[in-house]
């Protein structure tokens, strides 16, 4: 696939190959608990322990208000947890400095968010293109990927708009664009497909299992049956915890 490539090296932030034995995510009792005005306590996330190895292909669902989208941002290093233990490549992410945290975001996990987080001032071509200026990919390199990412989610004619420009729809395909060209080892979506129509999220749940065929670890928060059925394991949260899935009425 020319548009995808396994990164090779070992992950950002340990000099030593991290054992491939050990699970790529562990979350031992983590709680994310946000406090309101007077007594009243929010439990986002409450004591969940899990594994996600390397490889995997997992989904989170769960109703609205459930937790997913906190339990993405504590997996992304972009919320920390009140309690427990995160270990991300068999690091404790307890003991990652500030600066260790935004590398690993930037070089092994990819993130698409449903709020998109695109830069206005900038084209479709660079906000798929600024996380490899980040890392001072070549520009070469850089042109090469950024050309088949917008390329294989078919917005090669719009790469010199604007995010404003464009429709919900299509600002979501720019933020896999950009998830992408990095070649993640980990791969972390909320609710990919929900600004999509039918066709478009079909195509997506393709692309994300190419990128599962080639080696990425996938987990992505989702209310559609669909990927639910295309991952491996599936979590489902309820109130914060992890419990079993409900079986459906008959």
């Amino acid at each position: 696939m020319s548009w995808w490539r396994k990164r090779e090296g070992p992950p950002a932030g340990d000099d030593a190959v991290t054992d491939p034995n050990l699970p790529v995510i562990r979350l031992e009792h983590v709680s994310k608990i946000y406090k309101g005005e007077g007594a009243e306590v929010t439990h986002a996330l409450d004591d969940v322990t899990v594994d996600i190895r390397r490889g995997e292909y997992v989904s989170v669902s769960g109703p609205s208000g459930c937790g997913k989208t906190t339990f993405l941002a504590v997996l992304a290093l972009l919320d920390t947890p009140s309690s427990g233990r995160y270990w991300l490549n068999g690091r404790a992410t307890d003991q990652l400095s500030a600066s260790e945290r935004a590398r690993v975001r930037n070089l092994d996990v990819g993130l698409i968010f449903q709020s998109f987080n695109l830069l206005g001032d900038m084209t479709v071509y660079e906000n798929v293109e600024y996380p490899l200026t980040l890392r001072g990919v070549p520009a070469a390199e850089r042109r090469a990927r950024v050309d088949a990412a917008l390329d294989r989610v078919g917005l090669t004619p719009r790469a010199k708009q604007r995010p404003g420009s464009l429709s919900g729809g299509h600002q979501q395909l720019v933020a896999v664009a950009r998830a992408i060209t990095g070649r993640p080892a980990i791969l972390l979506a909320d609710e990919p497909t929900g600004n999509l129509d039918s066709k478009s999220g079909e195509a997506l749940m393709q692309m994300f299992g190419e990128l599962h065929a080639g080696g990425a670890t996938v987990c992505l928060a989702t209310h559609d049956p669909r990927w639910v059925t295309q991952a491996q394991r599936h979590l489902y949260l309820f109130d914060g915890r992890l419990v079993d899935r409900p079986e459906p009425d008959p």
